[in-house]
């Protein structure tokens, strides 16, 4: 980047749909009966990396009662698909039912999606609907559907392809209209080959699967999103978060986020709560200690580290301690940067210069004012 060029990025600009920003949840398109619904694919921030596929696959699929199976790793945003596949259906006026089925007890899991009777075991002191019976004329996620007991498929996939089943201590066949979705961060492929998972489960939920891009697959939407969980995490927590150091959004793009989005905005939570001005104070230099085993060179990120902690040095006119020194920027101790420093081999030479260009960007807080979550 050239001298007299800029160095920041401005979020202040207008897209038209489907090419990068859009409204942010909670806010329709129109305000025609009928019509509503249809702007909560708008509310998902980001088109890059192939989640512009996904999101047409979505509208593809939603009007019809197809079974649908989505894949993609832990924290890629796998319920928010479902939610939108079943606000651009015919169904949208009724119930979504979500069941995480890894966070149920093998034990309970079959009453849970059943239901059971009066007495049906121990402790079952009334009767209770299941899940099933609960989504009935509305649609059914099943979070983690890989982690089901093998010994439960069997009646999970009778429940599925007839639309029928029997409470725990019932005789009495109950019959629902239920349009199912599933999604597992799992291989169920490589399951069924190990015995651990139906194959003919696997091919009634594969009816219309979806496969969820990870983060790292779609960098370009990183500054999207880290713009607006700032902007929204600022209004929560009453902070006046109005710029961005450059090289904190560099590190940022860059980073690997293993735990994809739910990653990111948990980081981006804790760097609001650090902040007390009116400059994001993102502790970046932590995240290669949170990541240790990088899908790149070690190389790349030493020099990203490097120059992080020389922009935050030459930000605070080359202090390291003290209030507005390159320490508090980092969120780090004075210790801890001066260790690192010294392994970066950084000089006071470094740092000395002060830039002829901005160092940091304006956040755009207007893409954020809009009220709900992505």
């Amino acid at each position: 980047m050239s001298a007299a060029a800029p160095s920041f990025t401005q979020f202040n600009q207008t897209f038209p749909p489907r090419s990068g920003v859009f409204p942010l949840a909670g806010r329709s398109s129109t305000d025609e009966s009928g019509q509503a619904h249809a702007s909560f694919l708008d509310t998902i921030v980001g088109r890059h990396g192939g989640l512009s596929a996904v999101l047409s696959q979505v509208e593809i699929v939603a009007p019809t009662n197809a079974t649908v199976l989505i894949s993609g790793e832990t924290g890629t945003g796998k319920e928010l698909i479902a939610r939108a596949i079943h606000e651009l259906s015919p169904r949208h006026n009724r119930n979504v039912v979500k069941l995480n089925c890894a966070a149920i007890p093998a034990g309970l899991l079959e009453s849970e999606l059943f239901g059971h009777e009066r007495g049906a075991f121990t402790g079952a002191l009334m009767q209770k609907k299941g899940r099933f019976e609960l989504a009935d004329g509305g649609s059914l996620f099943l979070d983690e559907i890989g982690d089901i007991p093998l010994e439960l498929q069997p009646k999970l996939l009778r429940a599925v392809q007839e639309q029928e089943f029997e409470r725990l201590g019932s005789a009495s066949t109950i019959h629902v209209n239920v349009r199912m979705i599933a999604a597992t961060h799992r291989n169920l492929p490589e399951m069924i080959r190990e015995g651990k998972f139906r194959e003919d489960l696997f091919y009634r939920l594969n009816v219309f699967p979806i496969a969820i891009p990870a983060l790292r697959e779609r960098r370009r939407d990183i500054p999207q999103l880290v713009n607006y969980f700032v902007s929204k995490l600022s209004r929560q927590m009453g902070r006046q978060i109005k710029t961005i150091p450059p090289r904190t959004m560099e590190v940022l793009t860059n980073h690997p986020w293993k735990g994809n989005v739910r990653e990111l905005a948990n980081f981006i939570e804790r760097a609001v709560i650090l902040s007390q001005g009116e400059e994001l104070q993102a502790p970046i230099a932590e995240l290669k200690a949170s990541c240790p085993h990088r899908a790149t060179p070690p190389s790349t990120y030493e020099e990203a580290e490097r120059t992080v902690i020389i922009d935050a040095l030459k930000a605070a006119s080359g202090k390291i301690a003290g209030e507005g020194g390159a320490a508090e920027r980092l969120a780090l101790k004075r210790t801890t940067l001066q260790n690192i420093m010294r392994r970066l081999n950084i000089s006071r030479e470094d740092y000395s210069r002060v830039p002829n260009s901005p160092s940091t960007f304006p956040l755009n807080r207007a893409a954020a004012t809009s009220s709900g979550d992505a």
